[in-house]
C-alpha cells in the first residue's frame, strides 16, 4: 500500500537532498525510505510557482463539491442496491 507523506516530510525530504548532494537521489531516498522517483518527483515540484502539493482524502475547495461527493457516492451505493434487489427478484420470481 501506498504511504502518504504529509507536507512536512516532502519539505524536508528535499531539504535533506539539497544539504546530501553527494548522496545523489538514490542515496537519499534509500535513507528515508522512499522511492527515487517520489523524491525527484518533490524536487521538481518544490522548483515550480506552486511548490510541493499535497492531495489527501477528502481536500475540496468548497463545501458545495464536498457535499456533491457525497451524494454521487450515496446515489452509486443506492443504484448497487437496487441492481442486487433487480437480480434477486429475477431470480425467486423463476
Amino acid at each position: 500500500m501506498m504511504k502518504q507523506h504529509d507536507k512536512q516530510f516532502k519539505e524536508d525530504a528535499v531539504k535533506y537532498y539539497m544539504d546530501h548532494k553527494e548522496l545523489g537521489i538514490r542515496g537519499c531516498a534509500q535513507n528515508l525510505d522512499i522511492g527515487t522517483s517520489t523524491l525527484s518527483k518533490w524536487i521538481k515540484d518544490s522548483k515550480s510557482e506552486n511548490g510541493i502539493q499535497v492531495r489527501g482524502s477528502g481536500n475540496y475547495s468548497s463545501d458545495v463539491e464536498k457535499e456533491n461527493a457525497r451524494l454521487r457516492r450515496e446515489l452509486r451505493d443506492t443504484k448497487d442496491a437496487l441492481d442486487v434487489l433487480k437480480k434477486a427478484i429475477s431470480i425467486l420470481g423463476k
